[in-house]
């Protein structure tokens, strides 16, 4: 605010104008206005001149710490920092014990500019940086990294888009699949069909990326006769990057849940409760062959299911093989 707006609003104060009424002729909003007010004594001992020279003096850089000019909170804030405390709990603690009394107030921005600042390193002891988490002497901000493109879902296909066919399993070759994860980055792709609940176990011993993924994924799914290629549903997840390639090599489209939505892919998202039986969440599941999945796959596959009136996804998933009508494209 420059000396001829103050001027302006000294005359409008003592010519008894409110906050709304002194804004509307510099411009400005009134809650900048009853803020300069405020700063400067108040309405009844408010004057441009002191206001003006008061704003110069709060603008000159640079300014001297917070700490450097209040003793008692500065040996208040080093004692509490030679005790590993954080300077947001610094900070937040005097707000229960002393509320409303400002004196004892320091935002935790202030401790941190005491001990990182160049011009304010002297208002607190700087071996105190040995107490933070971080333990680090000068500070280092954070860099946003550039997006290098990878793990970059492009050309994505809604679920929304799916085939309404898909919907009520009634034709078969509609796949559901995801990540089992392990201890991380340890992890299993499965495929489970909707219509048999069949599932498949895909070994990923090189890693959860897209591009170790999809070589894995891509075998797997070759595996599965032509006519029960239909389409597959999976997570939004980053291994998908490459679903493009996937389709292309398959000619079995893929199409991406919404996100945080698992409901979308029900019949896998049941298929792995049964699966942590076998693979935990605390195992490194890279300690898993292919052999190994297979046989837990032929075991879930052979256990009979009330859905199916007891009968096995493998008897079922037998049927829908023989039955040539059924799976006509």
């Amino acid at each position: 605010m420059a000396g001829g707006e103050r001027e302006e609003m000294s005359r409008g104060i003592a010519a008894g104008e409110s906050a709304r009424q002194l804004a509307g002729r510099p411009g400005r909003s009134p809650s900048t206005v009853s803020r300069e007010i405020a700063r400067n004594s108040g309405r009844d001992r408010y004057r441009a001149a002191s206001a003006d020279a008061a704003a110069y003096a709060r603008g000159r850089r640079p300014k001297q710490a917070k700490l450097a000019q209040r003793p008692a909170p500065r040996a208040r804030v080093e004692a509490k920092l030679a005790l590993c405390w954080s300077p947001e709990q610094i900070a937040g603690w005097p707000r229960l014990q002393f509320p409303g009394d400002a004196s004892m107030q320091i935002p935790h921005e202030a401790i941190y500019l005491s001990l990182y600042e160049p011009r304010r390193r002297q208002a607190t002891d700087r071996s105190l940086t040995q107490r933070l988490r971080s333990a680090r002497p000068m500070h280092r901000p954070k860099i946003a990294r550039r997006p290098t493109g990878r793990g970059i879902i492009r050309a994505t296909v809604s679920i929304s888009a799916r085939p309404a066919e898909a919907e009520d399993r009634k034709t078969p070759g509609h796949g559901e699949g995801d990540l089992v994860m392990g201890t991380r980055p340890s992890a299993v792709a499965t495929l489970v069909e909707r219509t048999s609940r069949c599932t498949a176990i895909v070994a990923l011993p090189d890693g959860i990326r897209a591009e170790q993924v999809t070589p894995h994924l891509t075998r797997s799914l070759l595996g599965i006769p032509p006519r029960l290629r239909r389409t597959l549903t999976w997570d939004r997840g980053r291994e998908t990057a490459e679903h493009q390639a996937v389709t292309a090599e398959t000619r079995m489209p893929i199409y991406l849940c919404k996100p945080r939505s698992p409901w979308q892919r029900g019949t896998n998202e049941n298929t792995h409760r049964l699966l942590r039986q076998y693979l935990t969440k605390g195992a490194d599941l890279r300690t898993f062959s292919q052999a190994d999945l297979d046989a837990i796959a032929h075991e879930l596959n052979h256990r009979p299911r009330k859905t199916h009136g007891y009968r096995t996804p493998a008897e079922v998933y037998a049927d829908l093989l023989d039955s040539g009508d059924a799976l006509t494209a």
